[in-house]
């Protein structure tokens, strides 16, 4: 939560944070929806501060599961990856993408992608 000023009316109140991250990972899946139909593993994305993305065999959602591997990212990674402006195996050797779990899956989810 977090404060908000009313344009109306200048009244401070809480806002809750989550219906912007949604939005963040809302989008993602979007994309990512339009690059992949299936995947034949189960994968994770996480966005820092903004919530995770499954990809498995159903397809691509929001959610936060057990997978084979997770990736994590920042959201400005994250979305360089997904436009093609960032190279995923560039993000992880200087550190702006961690891996955890199966290579060969996050290898797989890579050529996916591409």
């Amino acid at each position: 939560m977090r404060n908000v000023t009313s344009p109306q009316d200048g009244r401070q109140s809480k806002r809750d944070e989550r219906i912007e991250m949604s939005d963040v990972v809302n989008a993602a899946v979007e994309k990512l929806s339009q690059k992949i139909d299936s995947f034949g593993s189960t994968a994770k994305f996480v966005i820092e501060g903004e919530g995770a993305i499954m990809i498995d065999e159903n397809g691509v959602r929001a959610g936060d599961e057990e997978a084979e591997v997770t990736l994590t990212a920042s959201r400005e990674t994250f979305e360089g990856i997904l436009s093609g402006d960032v190279n995923p195996a560039t993000a992880f050797m200087t550190g702006k993408l961690s891996i955890d779990g199966s290579m060969g899956v996050a290898m797989q989810l890579g050529q996916a992608l591409s």
